[in-house]
C-alpha cells in the first residue's frame, strides 16, 4: 500500500491519477490532495478519498473550503506554503506533482529533501533547474519519475539497463532518443498562424490536456521543454535527442542503444498508463486501459519537424544548448506569453516573439545557478516578458 498526496488534483493528470488509484485501492491510499483554485472538485474529491491533508492554492477559495470539508482532514495553508508542506509530509510515500508551470519548483524542491519518490507530470522546475535537481534527488536518496507520456516511454525502454536510482547517466548505453510528438493543433494547419484563436489553439487531435500545455503543443515548446527534461532525467546531450513527429501518438518514444538497437514503447494514448507506472514503479500490476489494437491503427507515420514554421522549438533548441540560467528565462517568458494569448492580449505566433526577445535581453553569466538564482532569473525573466506583451498588445 502507497500513501500518495498528489498536488493538482483537480486537472487532468489528478484526475486521471485518482481514477488509477480508484481501479486499485488495494494499491493505493489517498493521503493528500491539492489543487489551485477548483473548490467543488477538491470538495468531491476529498469526499471519495477521505484524505488526510487537502490545500487550495488561492487563499479565498481555500477559507471556503473549510465548510465544504471537514472531520478528519487537515487544511494546509494556501499558497506554496501547503503544497510544501504536503509535499514533504511524512505520511506521504509518493509525491504526484501535475502542478502547472513554475509554482511546482518549491515543493518539488521539497519532495527531493524528504526523500520521497515524485511521479513528476509538472516538467517546468527540470527545464528551470534540472540538473540541480537531479543532484539534491542523489543527495537525499529521492527518486524523480517522470508521469509525461514520452518521457514515461524513454524511462520504460532504459529499466533494466543500469542499476540503481529511477534517473542518471545512461550516456555509456545511449546513442539517441526519438522523442515523439504529435504535433499538436496546427502541424497540419495550412496558411498563416498568425490569426488562430485560442479554441483553435485548444483542440488538440489527439489528448485531452489542461490549457497551458496545449497551448504549449500547439506551438511545439511543449517537445521543446520534454528535450530539455529528459537531457537532465538521463545525463543526455541536446543532439542525442531526435525530436519526431508522429501524429498517431502510439509510439510514445524509443530509445537507440549504443549496439543499434531501438527500444519503444507503445500503447494507446492514455495518459492512465504512465500516471499507473510512475504510481507502481517499480512494479507492473494490473491493466486499467484498453489493449492496443494494431489492426485499428492500421499504420505508423514519422515526419521531421519544422523549426521555421514552430519557432517555439527551435527556441527551446537553443536554450538547452545555452545552458546555465537559459532554460529558466524560456520557461519563464513561455509562461507570460501563454497567459497573454489566452486572455486576448497577444497573437498565437506573438508566443514566440515574446519568448525570443526575452531570451536575447538575458545576459548569462556563466555556470550552473543555484536554486536561489533561478528563482531571480524566473522572476527578472517574467518581469521582462510582461514587458515585451505589452510592447506586441
Amino acid at each position: 500500500m502507497k500513501r500518495i498526496a498528489i498536488l493538482g488534483s483537480t486537472g487532468s493528470i489528478g484526475v486521471n491519477a485518482l481514477n488509477v488509484a480508484r481501479e486499485m485501492p488495494e494499491h493505493f491510499q489517498v493521503v493528500g490532495l491539492a489543487a489551485h483554485s477548483d473548490l467543488d472538485g477538491l470538495a468531491r474529491q476529498a469526499h471519495d478519498f477521505s484524505p488526510k491533508l487537502v490545500s487550495l492554492f488561492d487563499a479565498e477559495a481555500a477559507a471556503r473550503l473549510k465548510t465544504r470539508v471537514n472531520g478528519g482532514a487537515r487544511h494546509l495553508a494556501p499558497g506554496v506554503e501547503g503544497l510544501v508542506e504536503m509535499a514533504s509530509h511524512p505520511d506521504v510515500d509518493v509525491v504526484l506533482t501535475s502542478l502547472v508551470g513554475g509554482v511546482g519548483f518549491a515543493p518539488l524542491l521539497a519532495a527531493l529533501r524528504a526523500g520521497k519518490t515524485v511521479a513528476l507530470a509538472n516538467k517546468e522546475p527540470m527545464v528551470m533547474a534540472g540538473a540541480q535537481f537531479m543532484r539534491e534527488a542523489q543527495r537525499w536518496e529521492a527518486r524523480i519519475i517522470p508521469v509525461d507520456s514520452e518521457p514515461s516511454a524513454i524511462f520504460q525502454c532504459v529499466q533494466g539497463h543500469r542499476p540503481g536510482k529511477a534517473a542518471g547517466d545512461l550516456s555509456a548505453f545511449i546513442k539517441r532518443v526519438f522523442l515523439t510528438a504529435s504535433g499538436g493543433a496546427f502541424y497540419r494547419h495550412k496558411g498563416s498562424l498568425e490569426k488562430v484563436t485560442v479554441a483553435q489553439a485548444l483542440k488538440h487531435p489527439t489528448w485531452s490536456m489542461g490549457r497551458k500545455i496545449t497551448i504549449d503543443c500547439a506551438t511545439l515548446m511543449n517537445k521543446g521543454f520534454e528535450a530539455i527534461e529528459i537531457m537532465n532525467l538521463f545525463s543526455l546531450k541536446r543532439e542525442q535527442v531526435e525530436i519526431v513527429i508522429h501524429p498517431q501518438s502510439v509510439i510514445h518514444s524509443g530509445v537507440e542503444f549504443s549496439d543499434g538497437s531501438v527500444l519503444a514503447q507503445m500503447s494507446p494514448p492514455d495518459m492512465r498508463l504512465p500516471i499507473q507506472y510512475a504510481m507502481t514503479y517499480p512494479e507492473r500490476t494490473i491493466r486499467v486501459i484498453e489493449p492496443l489494437d494494431l489492426f485499428k491503427v492500421g499504420e505508423l507515420t514519422f515526419r521531421r519537424p519544422d523549426f521555421r514554421r514552430f519557432p517555439c522549438l527551435a527556441l527551446a533548441t537553443a536554450a538547452a544548448k545555452t545552458g546555465g540560467g537559459m532554460p529558466a528565462v524560456l520557461n519563464a517568458s513561455d509562461e507570460v506569453a501563454v497567459e497573454r494569448f489566452v486572455a486576448g492580449r497577444i497573437r498565437f505566433t506573438d508566443i514566440a516573439r515574446v519568448v525570443e526577445r526575452t531570451m536575447k535581453a538575458y545576459k548569462p553569466s556563466g555556470g550552473l545557478p543555484t536554486f536561489g538564482e533561478v528563482v531571480e532569473i524566473d522572476q527578472w525573466a517574467r518581469r521582462k516578458a510582461e514587458e515585451v506583451c505589452e510592447e506586441l498588445s
